[in-house]
């Protein structure tokens, strides 16, 4: 059994040490691989401290995508996918939604379902659909205020699977985003200490400890 790896694809972290970081940027042909920048949005960070905080000392490998004006591709963010296949990785946080369908994007997201690896992947609680949350086979995550940071819930809703804690930790920054990688940590604790479990009994175990069932709704304690 291969040890517990999680990979992130988002603007870079300080913390990249504690995995292999990589940053994919636009090529004349095609994406090229260059060694990681300076976090420069906040994002990604926020997004791995948050991962790191239920995961523990579990490596965290990070694709960095976006560059420092928070634009990215979905040829980068597909780059950034198959190399974190490529490391390892048993669990993926995608903390970005791109409003288009692209093939390159849809293909990464199908090869590495193939592969075993589970993607959590952010998307807004109402509105249209965002990829690669969309995609089949995508657990897709979005904000729940009413979920402490230990808790989440089942939403089931057309929109999103789960809901987490929307708060970055020691950060101003909230949202969608930060519900996923709450998520995410999550479940790299519990692989990390079931590390035989399938993606179907991570689903299990989801949805017997989720503290809440159904969408929230305005003024619901």
């Amino acid at each position: 059994m291969r040890d517990l790896r999680v990979g992130v694809v988002d603007s870079g972290t300080p913390l990249a040490r504690m995995g292999e970081a990589r940053r994919f940027q636009l090529a004349s042909v095609g994406i090229s691989q260059q060694p990681p920048l300076e976090d420069a949005l906040g994002h990604g960070s926020a997004v791995v401290q948050l991962i790191a905080a239920g995961a523990g000392d579990v490596p965290i490998h990070v694709a960095q995508v976006f560059d420092q004006r928070g634009v990215t591709t979905a040829l980068q963010v597909a780059a950034g996918i198959d190399w974190l296949v490529s490391c390892g990785v048993r669990l993926i946080n995608l903390s970005l939604g791109l409003r288009e369908d692209r093939p390159a994007l849809r293909d990464a997201c199908a090869a590495a379902i193939k592969a075993g690896v589970l993607i959590c992947a952010s998307t807004p609680a109402q509105g249209m659909p965002v990829y690669p949350a969309a995609y089949p086979g995508v657990l897709r995550i979005t904000g729940d205020a009413r979920c402490q940071p230990d808790e989440w819930s089942w939403l089931d809703t057309p929109q999103a699977d789960f809901g987490a804690c929307v708060r970055a930790r020691e950060s101003p920054l909230s949202g969608a985003s930060f519900g996923c990688a709450a998520l995410t940590g999550h479940i790299a604790a519990f692989l990390r200490d079931q590390p035989h479990a399938s993606n179907p009994q991570v689903m299990a175990w989801l949805l017997y400890n989720a503290q809440y069932r159904g969408r929230e709704y305005k003024g619901q304690a």
